[in-house]
């Protein structure tokens, strides 16, 4: 909420506040004398107020049937005496921030500006307080309701525009206090005439089963929320397991992990064994994805570090609890934590830790919730690197790390079916081989050649792996698709590639020997290029011809140099 919108209220407040009780004691005045009557009302409507509904995460006050039972024993002022009592009664109890001081000039407007009104409208209809027949209070309590619902509905949509927050104007929230409203009014009636008949008694024997009414519901209510967030994680656990990418993984988990827990900072930390420390793999800030730099945690060392080392998990109130134990980075507006060990095969493989501006942010449930989130993003982080593994071994050569064939001739078709049929552009093929490879072999050990191999594959990376794909074609053959190069450009950086490699010698160790030395050995290639659509019609006639050219135009004509196709 903005600075200016927080003044308006404040201001409203100060002014509204003084002048409607000013007003009220002017014009309606108690009509008995103060005394414990008065202060049953008073405390229990702070007890009362403790003991909120929520529905749907709003919370429902059932004030109403006290506060209109003093309004027509005691008239408006003592009315909107016991609703303001009860409002900052329970605003203290729940300890609001300092940040979120602006609560209280808001709720307390709300509903001074909501008994005002509705206490006028009931007077307007010819209503008034007192003993009198049942049958006179009718029509002005319909009135008095009516008005109660209209008034504060209209002050949130006030609030909502002010705050540029979307509301219905009628929407659930509505509907559940009108049920409310036809639920405790007749209450409130009934305290009325029972506090006539046998005095301030009659609201502690309504109050009773009241609250307790409340009690049993707010139990139902925490088991309802319980079970959602249960639900909640069995849906996103059936999400994490679903993505076979670690990334994706990662991501989805510190997203859904925020907006569940409604969080505003969280944290994900891995444990680096072999550094014996934790270092950050996500984080979120209010909302947004983070790559801030954050120097690693030892074991022990902070909140995680030592979540890490008990492999228990934490769940701190407020600031006070936990300051001492804080180190590294951690936002200076940070109040609620919750730290979880994330716990795969009796390791601990990475801390998750959760922030909230709000003190008392989380309950003991939530952090349950966190704890079975942990286990299935334990699950699901593992999974998608082992597919992420056998994906990757599945794909490149494990000596030089390049594609293989099988991958490779997969891309190629592909590659061909987009650049050339789609979008009607050139794609060049190069193959390389290297030539008089068996004679490496032979005079300095397969060890040796298996190391020209690995680095020939590197230096085609280096130069190639902007441009299009590298892969091993076999033995000592490479192979390299360009799109969107013509056969001219293709030919060009295959011979500025031939040439770099017969320029640049490899550094050896013989193995054939009894001493190993130091070796500088020169190897070239001989390389064929052909380019859709001008030299084939499909990917694999593509490969052919290259490797027609590689054969007919290089190495037949001598080895160490760059053919093109030729039909």
């Amino acid at each position: 909420m903005k600075k200016e919108v927080k003044a308006f209220f404040w201001i409203a407040w100060l002014i509204t506040l003084p002048t409607v009780l000013f007003y009220t004691y002017q014009h309606y005045p108690p009509t008995i004398e103060y005394g414990w009557n008065l202060m049953v009302f008073f405390s229990l409507g702070i007890i009362v107020s403790m003991f909120p509904i929520t529905i749907q995460g709003r919370d429902f006050f059932i004030i109403q049937w006290l506060s209109f039972g003093a309004f027509l024993l005691y008239d408006l002022y003592i009315e909107i005496l016991v609703v303001q009592a009860s409002i900052f009664g329970l605003l203290l109890i729940r300890r609001i921030p300092r940040k979120e001081a602006h609560r209280y000039p808001i709720n307390s407007l709300m509903f001074l500006i909501v008994s005002f009104l509705s206490g006028l409208s009931f007077y307007a209809v010819g209503g008034v307080t007192g003993p009198q027949p049942i049958q006179h209070l009718i029509i002005p309590t319909i009135v008095y309701m009516a008005s109660n619902m209209i008034v504060s509905q209209l002050f949130l949509l006030l609030y909502a525009k002010l705050s540029k927050v979307q509301m219905p104007v009628f929407g659930r929230d509505f509907l559940w206090e009108a049920v409310g409203s036809l639920f405790f009014y007749p209450f409130a009636i009934t305290t009325f005439y029972l506090h006539i008949a046998i005095g301030p008694w009659a609201i502690v024997l309504l109050g009773i089963p009241i609250l307790l009414a409340v009690g049993l519901l707010q139990i139902y209510n925490t088991t309802e929320k319980v079970n959602d967030y249960l639900q909640q994680a069995v849906e996103i656990g059936h999400e994490l397991t679903g993505k076979l990418k670690a990334s994706e993984v990662l991501d989805l988990f510190i997203q859904k992990v925020s907006a569940t827990l409604e969080v505003d900072y969280a944290y994900l930390l891995d444990v680096i064994d072999d550094k014996e420390q934790l270092e950050i793999l996500r984080q979120t800030e209010k909302g947004q994805l983070y790559k801030t730099k954050i120097e690693p945690l030892k074991k022990n060392q902070g909140i995680s570090g030592t979540v890490w080392a008990s492999q228990k998990s934490v769940l701190y109130h407020q600031r006070s609890d936990w300051e001492t134990l804080a180190e590294g980075y951690m936002p200076s507006d940070i109040e609620s934590v919750i730290c979880v060990p994330i716990i795969r095969n009796n390791q601990v493989v990475a801390v998750l830790f959760l922030g909230s501006i709000r003190k008392r942010a989380f309950e003991k449930f939530q952090l349950m919730t966190v704890d079975i989130l942990c286990s299935y993003f334990a699950v699901a982080i593992e999974n998608a690197r082992n597919h992420e593994k056998t994906k990757r071994e599945s794909e490149h050569c494990a000596l030089t790390g390049l594609y293989n064939y099988r991958y490779f001739e997969k891309s190629l078709s592909y590659a061909f079916h987009s650049v050339v049929m789609k979008k009607e552009q050139p794609l060049s093929l190069i193959m390389i081989d290297l030539d008089h490879f068996k004679q490496v072999n032979d005079s300095y050990g397969h060890q040796s050649g298996n190391q020209i191999l690995k680095e020939v594959g590197e230096r085609l990376t280096q130069m190639f792996h902007h441009l299009g794909t590298v892969a091993r074609f076999g033995g000592e053959e490479f192979v390299v698709y360009l799109p969107s190069f013509n056969k001219k450009e293709a030919l060009e950086i295959a011979e500025q590639f031939r040439e770099e490699l017969a320029t640049t010698p490899f550094k050896l160790y013989t193995d054939l020997s009894e001493v190993r030395k130091e070796l500088s050995v020169f190897v070239t290639a001989s390389i064929g290029v052909a380019t859709a659509p001008f030299d084939a019609d499909d990917a694999l006639t593509l490969i052919r011809h290259a490797d027609r050219a590689l054969y007919t135009g290089a190495k037949q004509a001598g080895r160490n140099r760059v053919a093109g196709y030729v039909k």
